[in-house]
């Protein structure tokens, strides 16, 4: 089979096409046929060696497609199922991965491959981000990165959860355009000059209530000044900037603004609040609730492409590789 591998750490190119053996499930484990693989942004900062992994290894840690092999002792009506995984230990840029059965979610009939694995990962995040920011009924929503596939999910979440009014800020006239489509009261481009007066404008001076923040440095900063004094929260889950904020403690103190590790709570769900989380996030696509923007695709061998537009930050939505 086909498959992506990186033999060293570094730019998009170390990603490199490979024919490797096909898996074999053994006990408590599928194999599947993999028809589209999740490209995601922490994908590109393994693959740069920002965090330990073992060399050699095949990226991918979200897969769909459908179930082939079933392992010893394992559910046989999986075969033929279609599905989508979690992929622990990597591998999903491949034509064939081996998964836990455990991580393997069949998919409502009604619901694409594509659109699942959309938001499989990224919309259990979101849900699990709005609990963790604790957003209440009436309240104001800001979101940056609002383009991306779990920011494109804040905010369709955060209307349904009842927000008065939900902000998304992102750069350029065409994500602001997938922005608005997905139901932002209110979009600015922080591209532009005079983006946080707009914010200030809409909400009559007050700031907002919570701020999901996933860009930090100096935009960061612009974003903690946004947050209402004496109830504000501000939930931070990434730095694609590369350059996290740095906000004081003494400011936190003298403005009463309640800042929230989002991402560390996130990743600290157990196993069963992370299953449930993206049980959620499937069934509400199914009823046509969340939508996952999945327009961009690349051929299993335009790997290296499809890393270099995320990390350029030209992205809209999910990012597909299909083998």
């Amino acid at each position: 089979m086909r498959s992506i591998q990186v033999r060293q750490f570094g730019l998009p190119e170390v990603l490199q096409l490979v024919e490797q053996a096909e898996p074999q499930a053994g006990a408590g484990q599928v194999v599947i046929a993999v028809e589209a693989a999740g490209v995601s942004f922490g994908d590109t900062s393994v693959r740069a060696g920002k965090y330990p992994f073992p060399l050699p290894f095949v990226p991918g840690w979200e897969v769909g497609g459908r179930v082939i092999e079933v392992g010893a002792g394992g559910d046989s009506a999986l075969l033929g199922k279609p599905v989508v995984a979690r992929t622990a230990s990597g591998g999903g840029y491949s034509e064939r991965v081996l998964a836990e059965a455990s991580n393997v979610f069949p998919l409502p009939e009604n619901l694409a491959v594509e659109q699942a694995l959309g938001v499989l990962l990224a919309g259990g995040t979101a849900i699990s981000l709005l609990k963790i920011a604790r957003v209440a009924p009436g309240e104001t929503v800001l979101i940056t990165a609002a383009s991306g596939n779990t920011g494109s999910q804040l905010i369709q979440l955060a209307k349904a959860a009842g927000a008065g009014m939900v902000i998304g800020a992102a750069g350029g006239a065409e994500k602001l355009a997938v922005v608005s489509r997905l139901g932002a009261d209110v979009i600015v481009d922080y591209s532009q000059e005079g983006w946080v007066e707009q914010i200030l404008n809409a909400t009559e001076g007050k700031g907002v209530d919570v701020a999901i923040d996933a860009v930090g440095g100096t935009l960061g900063r612009q974003v903690f000044a946004l947050v209402a004094d004496g109830h504000g929260r501000l939930a931070v889950y990434g730095s694609s900037s590369g350059v996290e904020a740095t906000i004081g403690l003494g400011e936190l103190a003298m403005r009463g603004v309640t800042a929230i590790g989002a991402l560390g709570l996130a990743m600290a769900r157990t196993e069963q609040e992370l299953l449930a989380d993206m049980q959620t996030a499937l069934r509400e696509a199914a009823a046509g609730r969340l939508l996952a923007v999945t327009e961009q695709r690349f051929p299993l061998e335009q790997a290296a492409r499809a890393h270099e537009l995320i990390e350029a930050r030209k992205h809209v939505g999910k990012v597909l590789l299909i083998p």
